[in-house]
This record gives structure tokens, sequence and C-alpha cells, in this order.
């Protein structure tokens, strides 16, 4: 491993979770909800989209809503009188976790990067329990050294508050955020959100390359050869 970077920070979705396996879980219980009140599924599952995305543009600024609290209003908007949230919430943690899908070579590289001793960190708009599932599903949970959320900070990013929130974690633990890289797919948040925060920003696709990026790239693999840990995109 080389000595230029110590640490690894990480967003979630469109850089650990592919976006659309979490859509396709949504759909699944949302159907099957659907069903069991003899609703029409299609037509659920757009009013349930429709109340979600509601939920979120009443955000203001850079503040956070919980997705959870999101996905409750969604599912009892389909009904007069629904039933208790104890009743489906297990159900809708069991169909997420059964539908979520890695992006191509995220764990590969992140058990890669750990066994290398590479400080890894989450740095992500999620709920804490959303993301601690998702990873326990991919069998990731213990790689993290620590894991960052909007829920936990009540910001989103790029929100100073979450990247001092990840940085002082950093430090705390010996780490170096200057030679820390943060990796991420959207650029405003992540990359000149990380290039403020004096952190080193790894744009993973092109809506998040541009001028603000120190590395950019399309393959996760790639990060490897960024680190200098063998299997990279070279095929060292």
């Amino acid at each position: 491993m080389t000595e230029a970077y110590e640490g690894v920070l990480w967003d979630i979705g469109g850089v650990i979770v592919e976006l659309e396996s979490i859509r396709e879980g949504y759909a699944e219980f949302v159907g099957a909800f659907a069903r069991e009140h003899g609703l029409d599924p299609e037509r659920a599952l757009e009013a349930w989209k429709g109340e979600l995305g509601d939920y979120f543009a009443g955000t203001e600024g850079s503040e956070y809503r919980p997705a959870r609290e999101g996905y409750v209003r969604a599912t009892e908007s389909l009904l007069a009188d629904p039933p208790a949230v104890e009743a489906w919430w297990p159900r809708f943690r069991e169909v997420a976790a059964a539908n979520v899908r890695p992006k191509p070579g995220a764990v590969d590289v992140i058990e890669a990067l750990d066994d290398a001793g590479v400080y890894l960190g989450v740095l992500s708009d999620v709920d804490t329990e959303e993301a601690l599932n998702m990873f326990e599903a991919f069998g990731i949970r213990e790689r993290f050294d620590h894991v960052t959320t909007s829920e936990e900070v009540g910001y989103r990013k790029p929100d100073g508050r979450m990247f001092e929130t990840a940085k002082e974690r950093l430090r705390s633990a010996g780490v170096d955020p200057a030679r820390t890289l943060m990796v991420g797919d959207r650029y405003r948040h992540d990359v000149e959100g990380a290039r403020e925060a004096g952190l080193v920003p790894v744009g993973y696709g092109t809506d998040a390359h541009g001028p603000a990026a120190e590395y950019e790239i399309r393959d996760l693999r790639e990060l490897l050869d960024v680190v200098g840990v063998p299997g990279g995109a070279d095929g060292d």
C-alpha cells in the first residue's frame, strides 16, 4: 500500500449500492401490500412514490428528513385506515434486504482495502439503520471503522457539518483527513463538498467528474490503483 493515502470515505447510494435495486425493493413491497389490501399495484406504486417525493421535497436547505418516516407516510397514504407500522415494517425491511445489490466491484474493493489496513469510513445521506442493514446484506458491516449518516448529523451533504463530523472521527483514529479519499457519485454534494472540507475527492461516474475531482474513475477497482493495493483495474 502506498503511503500517500491513509483512509477512504464512501458514499452509499450509487457508489456501494445499486440505486435501481433499492427501487426494485420498493416496487415489490408496495405491490404485495397493494394486493393484500385490494388495491391496484401499479396505481398504488405511483401514489406511494408521489407521496415519498412530496415528503422529501419539503426539506429546507440541507436539513435531513429520515427516510423511514417517508416510507411510513407513503405506505399509510394508500389506505384510509392503514395497519399499524409494526404490522408491515418487518416485511418492508425483509424485501429491501432481499433486493438490494452492490455496485460491481464494491464489495471486493472494500474487502481488499480493509485487508490492506486502509481506514474505511462512510459519509452518506441515509438513515443509519438503513445503511447498516445494507452492509449486513453484503457481509461488509464490520469492514468500516465508522459510519457517518445524515440522520445522525441532521444535515445532508455538502453541508460542512457532515464533513466535519467525519473528519473528527478520522482524527480520533489518527488518520489525516488530507490523506483521505472521499468517493462519491454526485459532483456538488460529494466531490466539491469533499474538496471544500480538505479531503481528497474521487468522482465515481461521469456525473461526478469535473475540475474539483482529484481522481475520476468509472470502475471501483480503479480505487485500488489510486491507493496502491493489488487487485486494481490494471489486474495487479
